[in-house]
This record gives structure tokens, C-alpha cells and sequence, in this order.
């Protein structure tokens, strides 16, 4: 079953002008976000995670007490493996993690769109990564002229990604 999160980024930023909220651009070189999970709202205090190709951390992370946490992940926009499938992304929902926003590529989609998770993407692609255990934990990472650090706090809906340092809802 899906849990409901009432909020819209667009009235997010209108209600706090005063606020310094970052917002992901839509399309950079190309590359656009595309929503693949159940939930279509979704938020919740960030966690970062910085690898390419291999998701050894992404699952690690995803495997731990999420209670309502987002995963950011920078992929380095690669799109010649994913970097989740439904099996991370089930353990990401028995965890208790919101979502999850990978700069790269994501498989298994029509089980992702079942997932009580929010799942924000590059794209699809059915080849898995290969996990050597490489990857960076817990640091700023910048992609879509934002920059996102464990700590601060997303906002994610079918109008585009938010980020601020600060809570403006609660979930």
C-alpha cells in the first residue's frame, strides 16, 4: 500500500520565499529524471552516497534502518548499468526508507512501480553493476546544480526535486 505525503514542491517554494531551497534542474546535457516508483510524493532527511558502476554502498545503505531517510545517490550519470533493481529497492521498503534519487539507472521497473518507495532515475537499463565494495559514503555530491549532503532534507513530486538544509514538512 502506498502512504500518501501531502505536499507540492511548487507550493513548497512559494510558501517560504524567505528559505534557501535548491532546485534540481529538469534537463542537464540531456539528461532528465524520470519517476519509477509507487510513490509519486516523496521526502525525508537526505543520505548520500557517491559510486560508479557498482552499488556495493547503495545496497549496504539500503539494507540499514532508512526510517524515512531519502538516498542520494551520484552515479556519475553513467548509463551503462543500474544501480538498483527490486531487490535493493524491496530491502530500501522493509528498511523504511521514503525514496530514492539515483543520478544513473535503475532496473526491474514494472516491480519498482509496485514498491511502496519513491524512486527517482535517469533511466532504465537491464544490466546490473558489479560490486568490487567501492564507493564513498556520507559526502556532498553535486549533480543537476544542486548540491546534496547527508543531513539536509528532500522534497520530491512529478514537478521536480527540492532540497534545503531545514525541514519544511513533515512526514
Amino acid at each position: 500500500m502506498t502512504t500518501v505525503v501531502r505536499f507540492v514542491t511548487c507550493d513548497l517554494l512559494d510558501d517560504h520565499p524567505d528559505k534557501n531551497i535548491q532546485v534540481l534542474v529538469p534537463s542537464l546535457d540531456g539528461k532528465s529524471f524520470k519517476s519509477y516508483g509507487a510513490r509519486q510524493t516523496f521526502g525525508g532527511e537526505i543520505v548520500t552516497v557517491k559510486c560508479f558502476e557498482d552499488n556495493s554502498r547503495v545496497k549496504e545503505l539500503l539494507a540499514t534502518p532508512g526510517h524515512g531517510k531519502v538516498l542520494v545517490v551520484d552515479g556519475g550519470a553513467s548509463m551503462r548499468c543500474a544501480l538498483m533493481g527490486d531487490m535493493i529497492a524491496a530491502s530500501a521498503v522493509e528498511h523504511g526508507w521514503h525514496g530514492v534519487v539515483i543520478y544513473g539507472c535503475v532496473r526491474d521497473v514494472d516491480v519498482l512501480r509496485t514498491l511502496d518507495l519513491g524512486v527517482h532515475a535517469l533511466a532504465a537499463i537491464p544490466q546490473k553493476s558489479h560490486r568490487k565494495g567501492i564507493g564513498e559514503t556520507h559526502i556532498p555530491v553535486y549533480f543537476g546544480n544542486v548540491t546534496f549532503q547527508s543531513g539536509h532534507y528532500l522534497y520530491a513530486d512529478n514537478n521536480g526535486i527540492i532540497v534545503t538544509e531545514e525541514p519544511l514538512h513533515q512526514f
